[in-house]
């Protein structure tokens, strides 16, 4: 077992609403290229303010929501949902909140030979500031690295550092130049991505997406092509299979009922889509759970 320090370090911060945080054994990585030491998320409260010269490893945070801005030597940057920024040993910082609009934020803190030679190749750039495209996918991560950091199993350290890896990968991927977040272009993007979340289940066809939205088919393609890794279709898709997934784990829900339930009619169908998404068909999946 590589235990989780129940101790929190000095550096976090007791600022907060609520927070759900980890803090690894750094002793038992000191082999490691990569080197997480902790991560989590907060709900910061509405004073929330850090003001640090120096940290003594690298740190990616990343907003969920709320509003604030955060100064990466002198620089300020304006902070809301989707904005990640990163610093280290070297680079004054300070975070604060807006009173009304208090930030929900992810963190992790690493180190290790390859930390920053991974900034340098893949971003965020130390002392910088960059909006995704595709903040739900920048969640998932983070919810998957808080839930392996609290673990506490002999492969604690190299599951989050393979889970950090994947952040960094999925940061770069997904990051937009700053002019480009202000074009009409992204907004209609951004628009358009809420709408299929709130509608993925009255959603059938592209036709009808690009009809709620307001905007016709070809544009609406090449605003996901543009901006995202997938098309509207696929992320309506997506969408639908994790609340199917929700739906299966129910003990009174079958494969068919779930499909229909979902707007297919051959379950057939329903099982391809599902199996593609999640690598594994829906009955297993409920086998499983």
């Amino acid at each position: 077992m590589v235990p989780v320090d129940k101790r929190e370090p000095d550096f976090f911060s007791n600022q907060v609403l609520e927070a759900n945080r980890f803090y690894l054994n750094t002793q038992s990585q000191k082999n490691q290229k990569l080197k997480v030491i902790c991560g989590g998320r907060e709900h910061c409260q509405p004073g929330y303010r850090i003001d640090r010269s120096n940290f003594p490893f690298y740190s990616i945070e990343f907003v969920a929501s709320g509003r604030g801005a955060v100064v990466l030597d002198d620089k300020k940057n304006t902070l809301f949902a989707g904005k990640v920024f990163s610093y280290g040993p070297g680079i004054a910082h300070i975070i604060t909140n807006e009173t009304e609009f208090p930030l929900v934020k992810y963190f992790v803190d690493f180190t290790g030979s390859e930390a920053l030679k991974m900034l340098l190749k893949f971003g965020p750039a130390l002392g910088s500031a960059v909006q995704v495209s595709a903040p739900d996918a920048i969640i998932i991560i983070f919810e998957d690295l808080i839930k392996n950091g609290q673990n506490g199993s002999s492969y604690t350290p190299l599951l989050c550092a393979a889970i950090l890896q994947q952040l960094i990968f999925k940061i770069a991927e997904t990051s937009i130049i700053e002019n480009t977040r202000k074009s009409a272009a992204f907004y209609t993007y951004q628009k358009s991505r809420e709408i299929i979340q709130k509608n993925c289940l009255a959603l059938r066809s592209l036709g009808k997406i690009a009809e709620e939205c307001n905007i016709d088919n070809a544009y609406l393609c090449r605003l996901f092509k543009r901006f995202d890794n997938q098309s509207p279709y696929q992320y309506l898709m997506q969408m639908k299979m994790n609340l199917a997934a929700q739906r299966l784990q129910l003990p009174d829900s079958s494969v068919k009922e779930v499909s229909q339930e979902f707007g297919f009619s051959d379950p057939f169908n329903f099982s391809r889509v599902f199996k593609r998404i999640f690598g594994i068909s829906p009955g297993t999946f409920k086998n499983l759970r």
